[in-house]
């Protein structure tokens, strides 16, 4: 009876051990990241999260609150929401997803993707590794996968880079900084064009991805000059050539912040005639 009572109490220690282990508490601003132990399927090469229950860091992320794990089969790390501060902006790189074409710098954005919140939306919908062309505004905080996504502010990188070049760059501590990706942290800010005194300023853009500018344009312009050439067909004024020539298309593509919508304007490379 005495044998049987020790090897009782020795389960009891063992389950109650396991299913302390197994609760994680996950903080109102935290995320944690499950990495799945044990697995008869293991990760594809170049792919650093799980889809279908593969060993490895999985897609599910688990959401603030006391969340259950069952241990030693998954480990829990905890990992913090991603937070822009006012006046700066976040830059997205995902460490998933199909490869960019080639010349590419930027990766294409569907609606779909939304703040890339959602990983199982960014693959459905044909998310591309590399650098994201919408950039997360000021004020900005979201649970992001830190396995899949790395997102550089002024003063902080989130996620965990999974490439040997940026381990090696970190320290293996996640110790990443904007210059590991070639970005001064004044990049990282929100342009603003005001006033100096009593001399008013301009903006002038260049970009650096988009299809070349045609042959002897010194500058882009959506759409290039079609319009015009039209207009001196008709029965129109100077005046109106004119305005039309020197007329803003910034709406089109919200004064340069939305990328996409400039590059699915027709947006080309270099000066901006705007």
């Amino acid at each position: 009876m005495l044998t049987v009572g020790i090897v009782l109490l020795v389960v009891i220690v063992l389950l109650l051990f396991v299913a302390l282990r197994s609760l994680h508490s996950i903080g109102p601003s935290e995320i944690g990241l499950v990495n799945k132990r044990l697995a008869r399927r293991s990760l594809a090469e170049g792919n650093p999260v799980a889809l279908h229950g593969e060993a490895g860091f999985q897609a599910r992320l688990l959401m603030p609150g006391l969340r259950f794990k069952l241990w030693p089969v998954y480990g829990v790390t905890k990992h913090p929401w991603v937070q822009v501060p006012a006046g700066e902006i976040g830059v997205v790189i995902a460490q998933v997803g199909a490869p960019l074409p080639i010349g590419a710098k930027s990766a294409v954005y569907h609606e779909e993707f939304g703040n890339f919140s959602s990983l199982e939306a960014f693959l459905a919908n044909g998310g591309q590794k590399g650098v994201q062309r919408p950039v997360l505004p000021p004020g900005t905080l979201v649970p992001i996968h830190p396995a899949a996504f790395l997102v550089i502010t002024p003063h902080r990188v989130y996620g965990m880079p999974v490439s040997a070049e940026l381990k090696a760059l970190s320290g293996g501590r996640g110790g990443l900084s904007p210059a590991a990706f070639g970005l001064a942290p004044e990049q990282l800010e929100v342009t603003v064009i005001a006033p100096r005194g009593t001399t008013d300023m301009v903006g002038i853009v260049t970009t650096l991805e988009g299809e070349p500018l045609p042959s002897g344009d010194i500058a882009s312009r959506l759409g290039g000059f079609d319009d015009v050439a039209a207009m001196q067909g008709e029965v129109v004024s100077d005046a109106e050539i004119i305005d039309t020539l020197l007329g803003s298309k910034n709406t089109l593509h919200n004064n340069y912040q939305d990328f996409q919508a400039f590059v699915a304007h027709g947006g080309r490379i270099g000066l901006q005639h705007d």
